[in-house]
């Protein structure tokens, strides 16, 4: 498959006012970390507000829309708009090549309501129910703005950009009838209890990706066979550490279960606001962060759901309540077996929550050149806030968390980490990267550099 080469941007040194304040998230601590420094006072010129503003929109908009839909469908919206609000804001701003555009921002334009009106018009044309809200919003954007030549050309650079992507996203195979046609056999899917839900959204597996080539571009190798003493391993740990009731888990575990059992694409926003805010990242360096963020959460959720589609292994549920048609002598079967957390209705291999996380974790630390993440991750399940400052401490606990929770096996959450770090991590290679100061040509970091630049953020126990 073709891609289109990212368009160099030349740098431009102007900053843009945005008088608009954001009200940070109140976040409650759950462990001995210290609360994070109080983001509420804005300055008069923060023109990075009106993007963390337009995202916890963005963010809300989806969320509201969804419900609580088991599915990594969330993700997909957040990357619509995050890469047309990048393009919005780099395009005038500079320092940045464009997402899969040529059109650079007219000279002396807001970059300020490049980005609203980017934001709002991709969230109008794909949730036209929420109308009212998104154009309140907006107004109140704008009118936070000084009126004048400036402000109308980023709107109209903002609505250009929203445009792209929109365009880009035609016949990409959202919402197509992709089948499950597996037949229920020993290690195979089937639906759960208590619901028994179809395999929810298959078109998440063959939606065309926002970076990379194919959903199956970075597909892993499949699961271990039901006879082999890796299957076992992960069937007892199930049974043992999964279990609703009477299991090995401490306190501690079943709220680390528990932590990360909602909306994990929420949280993911909410923490990287916060981040941009403490560290006072300006407009361009803002998008960019929720750029590569949620695109690579994005083509993460396709690589998971590509895998689950093609896989198609069985849940915890009722690998072990079936144990005794898997032919495994290390196996034995508890019909009345339930897990802590309700079955989300997919396939266990690879799991969606550590594929997204781990694509997180790996893009943040990319992007700002650090291993230390320092991202307060909140939960509204418990009522806490955890802080993380490495992104391995991340996804240790969010592969611990589904393996806890009793709704994936430790092998497909290590599975789906790996890959999730390998789609951002090719993401970053690819695209969002700096442009040279002649303006000519992106300069991708050179093979000492990456060298030199952070670790790979860990799976776990992985050590590979």
């Amino acid at each position: 498959m073709h891609q289109e080469p990212p368009f160099p941007v030349p740098p431009r040194s102007r900053v843009r006012a945005f008088a608009c304040a954001v009200a940070a998230v109140a976040l409650v601590t759950l462990t001995a970390a210290t609360s994070p420094p109080d983001t509420d006072t804005r300055t008069a010129a923060d023109p990075a507000a009106v993007v963390r503003e337009w995202n916890a929109i963005a963010t809300d908009t989806i969320k509201t829309s969804l419900g609580p839909r088991p599915s990594g469908q969330a993700a997909i919206w957040e990357g619509f708009v995050s890469v047309a609000v990048y393009n919005a804001v780099v395009g005038i701003e500079g320092g940045y090549s464009l997402y899969k555009w040529h059109e650079r921002g007219p000279a002396r334009a807001s970059s300020a309501a490049a980005a609203a009106t980017a934001a709002h018009d991709v969230l109008l044309t794909y949730f036209p129910a929420f109308k009212e809200r998104l154009d309140t919003a907006y107004a109140d954007s704008l009118a936070a703005l000084p009126a004048g030549h400036t402000r109308d050309r980023g709107v109209d650079y903002g609505k250009r950009a929203a445009a792209r992507i929109i365009e880009l996203r035609e016949g990409d195979g959202r919402f197509a009838d992709v089948p499950f046609t597996a037949s229920p056999a020993p290690g195979v899917w089937r639906p759960t209890p208590p619901a028994f839900q179809p395999f929810i959204d298959t078109w998440l597996a063959r939606l065309r990706p926002l970076l990379l080539a194919s959903p199956r571009q970075f597909r892993p190798g499949g699961p271990p066979a039901l006879s082999s003493a890796a299957y076992a391993e992960d069937v007892q740990e199930l049974k043992a550490m999964g279990a609703k009731t009477g299991s090995g888990r401490s306190a501690q575990q079943t709220e680390t279960a528990l932590f990360f059992s909602g909306n994990l694409v929420a949280q993911v926003q909410t923490a990287v606001r916060d981040r941009a805010a403490r560290h006072r990242l300006g407009i361009a360096e803002t998008a960019r962060l929720f750029a590569a963020v949620n695109a690579s959460a994005a083509d993460a959720v396709v690589t998971a759901w590509d895998a689950k589609l093609h896989y198609g292994s069985w849940r915890p549920i009722t690998a072990i309540r079936l144990a005794d048609t898997d032919g495994n002598p290390a196996t034995t079967a508890d019909p009345a077996w339930e897990p802590l957390l309700l079955t989300p209705p997919h396939p266990d291999y690879v799991a969606g929550h550590t594929t997204v996380s781990a694509a997180v974790a790996r893009a943040v630390t990319g992007v700002l050149g650090t291993s230390h993440i320092d991202l307060y991750v909140p939960s509204e399940v418990t009522g806490t806030t955890r802080y993380y400052g490495s992104a391995d401490d991340l996804n240790r606990d969010v592969v611990d968390a589904r393996v806890w929770g009793g709704v994936h096996s430790r092998t497909a959450d290590v599975a789906g980490c790996r890959a999730g770090t390998r789609v951002a991590a090719w993401a970053l290679e690819h695209y969002f990267q700096p442009v040279a100061k002649d303006g000519t040509q992106p300069s991708p970091p050179t093979r000492a550099a990456r060298q030199g630049g952070p670790a790979e953020p860990k799976c776990g126990d992985d050590t590979d």
